[in-house]
């Protein structure tokens, strides 16, 4: 089964806390999911492939390293947008792909809308990121399309998980490594993840 790594760091157990506070304003939220998906994304990134170089620094030659291949952060649309520019802060040069998924709220079944993916050869790794791990069904249908689109190596990056939905990413996908910042209790009978922090895509882009 697939692994699952709930950061225990202080900085994301702080910004996690303000986060899911229901009195947290639109702009802080927005800034939290940034800066929470920086911090997850350090951490992702622990065992990515490197290369070596030699550089000039003002007193020597020394060898230094790059990092090895492309990464591909893929949001799932809308609220796994809000997660991209905390990473690109830090990875500048990462491709940003898209897939476009809502969830049919009987159901509660993913729906592809649309996806823009480009050619996945020059990519070593691809971080699938959506807020919240409620029943995994985007998460899952996400991670299908990038394996049948040839992508070798993927990873999700959440802020919260229900057990549900993480055991059904772990089942489907049991090579894809999970990283969030909390693993919460349950989802409720609406699907949504509780104590968890309400609908992330409303808070993040004021549609409350």
């Amino acid at each position: 089964m697939g692994k699952v790594i709930i950061s225990d760091h202080p900085l994301v157990r702080s910004k996690l806390t303000q986060l899911r506070e229901k009195t947290t304003s639109t702009k802080k939220f927005s800034e939290l999911v940034r800066e929470l998906s920086m911090l997850l994304a350090y951490e992702a990134c622990m065992n990515i492939e490197v290369s070596r170089r030699t550089i000039e620094t003002p007193l020597a030659a020394m060898l230094g390293w790059d990092l090895k291949g492309t990464i591909g952060l893929v949001p799932i649309l809308r609220a796994g947008l809000g997660m991209v520019e905390g990473i690109r802060a830090i990875m500048p040069n990462v491709q940003v792909w898209h897939i476009w998924l809502r969830r049919d709220e009987e159901t509660l079944q993913p729906i592809v809308c649309h996806s823009k993916l480009p050619d996945s050869s020059t990519t070593e790794a691809c971080f699938v990121l959506d807020p919240m791990l409620a029943t995994g069904g985007s998460a899952v249908a996400a991670i299908a399309m990038l394996k049948e689109h040839g992508v070798q190596r993927i990873k999700f990056i959440g802020l919260i998980g229900a057990p549900e939905g993480v055991d059904n990413l772990k089942t489907r996908h049991p090579d894809v490594l999970i990283h969030l910042a909390s693993l919460d209790e349950k989802l409720d009978e609406r699907g949504l993840i509780v104590p968890g922090l309400g609908d992330a895509g409303d808070r993040q882009f004021g549609t409350e």
